[in-house]
């Protein structure tokens, strides 16, 4: 362990909650994956709170947003930035740092660490050099969206971040069409009638959430299809906050008659491309592609 750590550990470890003072019980050497709040502070655990005191450092991907939280619990601990831009140079000193010995504590800009921060790397070189990995749970911007939405919660798939071109992010779409589960997104405000557009012609009209500033002052969870959530925010100024999309399961396990797949091709291709209807049909019913396609060429061909 370094001298500045030991001088960290013979000094007073303490934070203010609900306006007491506690002193944190020593945490054992090792890297301590943190979550902290997606925007409401008071979304800590005191198992949380504690660990942040005692570390012997903070290792945050943004120090401003986890100096705030710090300062709002009365904690003096030392913050070190850990991120995609620097993440190769920094690592190889955090990883010394535990190899001595030390007790670090690893957050993300907000929730759970490693659900798309840079976090993964450090915490799998510390696991290969046989260093302590210990979980302290708490908020995840994900499961808040998922109990909220509505939507089946017995499975669901994260896929993070869509790719941010619209023909990148169709064939993606298109891949996680037949998974049945709920889909999880994170996007941006700038993107997301784009996005949900692209999601409404892969998809059909799947069951969709919207979830903004979940837990802040200016929460909002907006449900409706896919195809009128599109036409909401496509004809609105973009959305402020942090955001995650939700999108319902295809329907399996349900038979559809050809007579209705007919119907709903019929009224895909009143406004998409015999491709676009095909897949939005194929995803929507959790039928194949290739034989919803060979069915929408012929019923385009048959309306000329």
């Amino acid at each position: 362990m370094s001298g500045h750590d030991q001088e960290r550990k013979r000094g007073a470890s303490a934070y203010t909650a609900l306006g007491l003072h506690a002193e944190a019980d020593p945490i054992a050497p090792g890297l301590h994956v943190v979550a902290t709040p997606i925007g409401n502070l008071g979304d800590i655990t005191l198992r949380a709170l504690s660990t942040l005191a005692a570390a012997d450092a903070v290792v945050a991907e943004d120090t401003r947003v986890t100096r705030t939280l710090l300062a709002h619990y009365g904690m003096a601990t030392p913050l070190v930035a850990y991120h995609e831009h620097n993440a190769a140079v920094v690592r190889p000193h955090l990883l010394a740092r535990l190899a001595a010995g030390a007790a670090l504590a690893l957050v993300s800009d907000a929730g759970t660490p490693l659900v798309s921060d840079p976090g993964f790397k450090l915490v799998a070189d510390a696991l290969a050099a046989g260093i302590a990995v210990t979980s302290v749970p708490g908020p995840s911007a994900v499961l808040a969206a998922l109990v909220v939405s509505g939507l089946p919660t017995d499975r669901f798939f994260f896929e993070g971040f869509l790719p941010p071109r619209s023909a990148a992010r169709r064939v993606r779409i298109n891949e996680l069409a037949a998974i049945p589960a709920t889909l999880v997104f994170f996007e941006s405000p700038r993107r997301l009638a784009e996005t949900l557009t692209d999601l409404a012609a892969e998809l059909g009209p799947r069951a969709g959430v919207v979830a903004r500033e979940l837990t802040k002052f200016y929460e909002t969870t907006r449900r409706g299809s896919l195809d009128q959530l599109a036409a909401e925010y496509a004809a609105a100024p973009a959305p402020k906050g942090e955001i995650v999309v939700l999108v319902g399961p295809p329907e399996t396990g349900v038979a559809v008659s050809e007579e209705e797949i007919d119907q709903r091709l019929a009224k895909a291709l009143e406004s998409l491309s015999v491709k676009d209807a095909a897949a939005a049909v194929s995803a929507e019913a959790g039928i194949a592609r290739r034989k919803v396609y060979a069915r929408a060429i012929a019923l385009s061909g048959a309306r000329r």
